[in-house]
């Protein structure tokens, strides 16, 4: 079973990447609140020119994962022991594909319309995909995750759910039943921007602010517009990205916010895929836009556990 991506390499393909994947490694800061220092990767491989719009990853092996970019239908597994794409095929047409996630040997890719592909055997030759027009009400999607315990996937809507006043401070993720091929009628995460700038001034994060016409400061400029989920293998957490805020956040299984936190724009220039490892190794992938896409590997560390 694949573990921790350093767990079974060979002596050479371990060497070439030496500590990548590592659990063991030290900080002189760490994050008890996530088990993570998101401000010290272990390390950050810089991705070929190819995947410059990289969009999305999932973990497929102990030291490889499959990743899609956001212009063309083609799916990469990239070989992080070699930094090189091993392999890659086309799935569909080229189109807006925002997210991936993996069940067994099934891909599942997320287009920003909803429509979503399921590539089976993606590891044969003869793979075979199937699409499904889920009907989700936003126009925007981008944040995909499979969600083992409940055999479904989460979708995380990255626009509004609908025009009108009443939708300004909503954001909502939507779930897709695996077995009866169905998106759920109701959001199972139910998001609101209200609750969660509050969070954030409690918190005291460094965030922008708008000031009111008399000249009092309103709550933080929080966009929260999704571009990467998944749940934590371990913890049952639920990490999101917001590219636009440079912001992470983690939320229980019930919605209710947890933690949040800033991250470094120049490390994270537009974070829009995140993945664990079986051990909890946290990678997430940065677009490359004026610069070079990348991807950061930050290893976990049960503070909780070592301190009971």
């Amino acid at each position: 079973m694949p573990g921790a991506f350093h767990r079974y390499f060979s002596a050479a393909a371990l060497m070439a990447i030496l500590g990548l994947f590592s659990c063991g490694a030290t900080y002189t800061s760490f994050r008890d609140k996530t088990g993570y220092d998101f401000s010290n990767p272990e390390k950050k491989l810089t991705l070929p020119d190819t995947l410059r719009e990289i969009s999305g990853i999932t973990c497929t092996g102990d030291h490889e994962f499959a990743c899609i970019q956001d212009e063309n239908g083609i799916v990469f597994i990239y070989d992080a022991a070699k930094n090189e794409i091993a392999r890659q095929y086309k799935f569909h047409l080229d189109g807006d594909y925002e997210g991936i996630t993996r069940k067994g040997d099934t891909l599942y890719i997320l287009r920003s319309d909803g429509v979503l592909f399921e590539i089976d055997n993606y590891k044969s030759e003869n793979f075979k995909t199937e699409l499904y027009e889920t009907g989700i009400p936003s126009g925007n999607n981008e944040g995909l995750c499979y969600d083992a315990v409940n055999n479904r996937l989460l979708i995380a809507c990255k626009g509004k759910l609908g025009k009108g006043p009443e939708y300004k401070d909503k954001r909502a993720i939507y779930a897709f039943d695996l077995k009866e091929k169905k998106l759920s009628a109701n959001p199972v995460f139910d998001f609101d921007m209200q609750e969660i700038r509050k969070y954030c001034s409690e918190q005291k994060l460094s965030l922008p602010t708008r000031s009111k016409k008399n000249g009092a400061i309103e709550d933080p400029v929080i966009r929260f517009r999704p571009s990467a989920i998944c749940i934590h293998p371990l913890t049952r957490r639920l990490f999101l990205l917001s590219a636009a805020d440079h912001m992470l956040f983690i939320f229980n299984m019930n919605g209710g916010i947890e933690h949040a936190e800033v991250l470094d724009p120049a490390m994270f220039n537009k974070a829009e895929g995140i993945t664990f490892s079986e051990n909890g190794d946290a990678l997430i992938s940065n677009e490359g836009q004026e610069g070079v896409p990348t991807l950061l590997v930050f290893p976990y560390k049960n503070f909780e556990m070592e301190n009971k």
